[in-house]
């Protein structure tokens, strides 16, 4: 007896559950483990900037190095400000999915046509497409002072975080000290 071409039913629900597992631990891994919000939040490294070149170091560096955790404040924002519209909740909550499989699931880097994409990029690209895909429901007023409310905090958190206490994982080394010169 052949069997040519069908699917033995017990690898089915296991290969799912498996998909599930390894989707909830990069949830677990990429949110959670790479940039602690409690380092982020840290109390004790907020204070003001004594220049205004100092003030754009730190925003450039918090900014590199806290970029995961800026885009989820920015977009839980977001989502917060349409909560009544329906609509545009529907097509936040889609690229909201955009979003955990392009960027923030991803054990790899992307590549597309045999050439691999940067995190930046797929950061920017992801970022425009979700306020260009809002901008078309009818709620463009909220969408736009939450984007700002959520650059606002980005900024005001960026440059008010000292950035002494920041380690870089793969040279275990500062991602940037004190400023001597600029």
């Amino acid at each position: 007896m052949t069997t040519y071409g069908t699917i033995p039913a017990s690898t089915l629900p296991s290969a799912n559950l498996e998909y599930l597992s390894r989707a909830k631990e990069r949830i677990k891994d990429g949110l959670g483990a790479r940039h602690p919000w409690k380092l982020m939040f840290n109390i004790h490294s907020l204070n003001c900037p004594r220049t205004f070149s100092e003030a754009i170091s730190r925003f450039r560096a918090n900014l590199a190095y806290f970029r995961m955790n800026y885009a989820i404040i920015v977009l839980l924002i977001l989502f917060l400000s349409l909560l009544w519209h329906p609509i545009s909740l529907v097509v936040l909550i889609i690229m909201m999915a955009l979003w955990l499989f392009l960027y923030f699931l991803r054990d790899e880097p992307l590549a597309i046509f045999n050439r691999t994409i940067d995190d930046r990029v797929v950061l920017v690209v992801l970022g425009v497409s979700t306020f260009v895909f809002l901008l078309l429901t009818d709620a463009t007023s909220n969408i736009l002072v939450s984007v700002m409310i959520g650059a606002v905090v980005v900024l005001v958190h960026a440059s008010l975080r000292r950035t002494d206490d920041l380690y870089d994982e793969e040279s275990t080394g500062l991602v940037s000290g004190p400023s001597s010169s600029s």
